[in-house]
């Protein structure tokens, strides 16, 4: 069986919204590496209590903390909030888990209503099933999310157990392929309490900046608290660091398999 992790960057309104963009990121893995993954993380996290004094056991907001925002204001500079991001990114490519990231473009939606947590979720636990059937044959696997959005998932993955259609890659018809290897309700886990969430967490953050600058239609700038820190163009080293655990083939619209609707 398969654990898979699901965090978000921006908001999930639609039409009215503070966030252009929302991402859903997910990383998954295989139950029997679980505990490595974890061992894995926890020596990470002593590792960067010894050189920056980040203590073990504090949740790790990526972008309140690159933004030097609380809970971690003034506590550290520019460049340890650099180089610990760095950091991060480079350790989490070692672990043996993949990552799907959804990223809904909410300026480019041209509808009245449109469930944007709802298709984010499809969408991924879509890419989550194609990979397990050609890799893994029968394994199923499970969410665990953070509490706050759990019911409105439940009831997604509830529907896509029941009926599913999937656009088809060749005309404009789809074709009704329900989910099969999704077992039981989407679980709660506060972020807090579970690395595997905070690292959804900064899979999202990191999709959420490449997309601003190299997949909307209209580059969009970052804010001066994240420019103080990261410059344009990183974003890409960062991917490319992260690529490793990515599922390429989620999407084969760019190098990373990000799935982004609406397509360009």
């Amino acid at each position: 069986m398969f654990l898979a992790y699901f965090d978000e960057s921006g908001d999930d309104g639609y039409p009215n919204y503070s966030s252009e963009l929302f991402v859903l990121s997910c990383l998954y893995m295989h139950e029997t590496h679980w505990q490595d993954n974890y061992n894995s993380i926890v020596n990470f996290r002593k590792f960067l209590k010894e050189k920056y004094g980040f203590p073990i056991k504090e949740e790790f907001h990526s972008k309140q903390f690159v933004t030097d925002k609380n809970p971690y204001h003034g506590k550290y500079d520019t460049g340890i909030r650099r180089n610990i991001l760095f950091d991060h990114c480079s350790f989490m490519a070692t672990l043996n888990i993949k990552c799907v990231s959804v990223v809904i473009d909410k300026k480019n939606i041209n509808r009245p209503t449109y469930h944007v947590l709802k298709n984010a979720l499809t969408y991924s636990i879509q890419r989550i099933e194609n990979d397990l059937d050609k890799s893994f044959g029968s394994e199923r696997f499970m969410i665990i999310s953070d509490e706050g959005r759990v019911s409105k998932m439940r009831d997604t993955a509830r529907m896509l157990q029941r009926i599913n259609y999937i656009p088809s890659q060749f005309n404009y018809t789809s074709y009704r392929k329900e989910i099969k290897t999704l077992i039981e309700d989407p679980l709660p886990k506060n972020s807090k309490e579970s690395y595997f969430i905070q690292f959804a967490d900064l899979m999202a953050f990191i999709v959420s900046l490449y997309v601003k600058r190299n997949l909307c239609r209209e580059k969009l700038e970052w804010g001066k608290r994240l420019l103080s820190v990261l410059s344009y163009n990183e974003e890409i080293q960062l991917m490319d660091m992260l690529k490793p655990c990515l599922n390429t083939k989620a999407s084969n619209k760019n190098d990373y398999g990000i799935v982004y609707y609406p397509n360009q």
